[in-house]
């Protein structure tokens, strides 16, 4: 079996598979609350299993909670806990880029897609908005701008006069209060932004792409971007897996 994770800067999922890859048990965490009862609470059913769990791999963008975890699992289970970019990688994915400047969910994410005949552009809709692209199985860089979230609780925050609002779909630019104006600037300015910097991607490798979304706003965005685009809900963790699976 596999235990498979993905730390990001808001919630952290656990996963275990069996060794044909199929989903045995998943857990959501908040990665703010990783103490030792916390963990305790949450993650007792590894114990169950400790037997049969063969490779622990896990994707980290925050490293005390990776510390906390990865202490947590090797005193439960007795097996080395390893964080996905310690990995020797290039026999799957050859990165063209410093790996030390790459956060370890945007590597899962492109180690999901590799395909030696397809390019693809993944955007991951997360703390940040990451925009990374993979031509065939090289991975040759990314961008990132602001996370939607992220914006729009910070505007909320900074400014007084702005309600925390929930974004959604809105057809209309021209906001008619300050709810719906908002909701118009962060939806049509994010679709302007995604379509912008995929077209720019385009003109600059002069390569076609598979255009694949993911993250907590990827469903908002899916039908608001002028290129076919495809929802993989869970790439970042299908990633960790594939790697824990092929990886020596």
């Amino acid at each position: 079996m596999y235990l498979i994770g993905d730390i990001g800067n808001s919630d952290v999922k656990i996963c275990l598979f069996n060794r044909n890859m199929k989903l045995i048990k998943k857990k959501r965490l908040k990665t703010i609350l990783l103490n030792k009862n916390y963990l305790s609470k949450n993650l007792k059913f590894i114990k169950k299993y400790k037997s049969k769990i063969k490779k622990v791999l896990i994707s980290s963008v925050v490293p005390i909670a990776y510390k906390n975890i990865k202490k947590f699992i090797e005193r439960s289970i007795k097996i080395k806990c390893i964080e996905l970019k310690k990995l020797k990688l290039n026999n799957l994915l050859k990165i063209k880029v410093n790996k030390n400047q790459i956060g370890s969910d945007r590597l899962a994410n492109a180690i999901s897609v590799i395909d030696k005949k397809r390019n693809f552009i993944v955007v991951d809709f997360g703390t940040a908005t990451n925009f990374d692209v993979v031509i065939k199985n090289n991975y040759i860089g990314g961008i990132l701008a602001p996370g939607v979230k992220l914006s729009l609780n910070t505007l909320s925050d900074k400014a007084s006069l702005i309600p925390k609002i929930k974004l959604k779909k809105i057809k209309r630019v021209i906001g008619k209060n300050t709810s719906s104006a908002i909701r118009a600037g962060f939806y049509h300015g994010y679709s302007g932004l995604i379509d912008n910097i995929i077209k720019m991607i385009i003109k600059q490798t002069g390569k076609s792409f598979n255009i694949i979304l993911t993250g907590g706003y990827s469903y908002l965005f899916k039908n608001s971007i002028k290129r076919k685009t495809i929802i993989k809900k869970d790439l970042t963790i299908n990633g960790v897996l594939k790697a824990a699976v092929l990886s020596k």
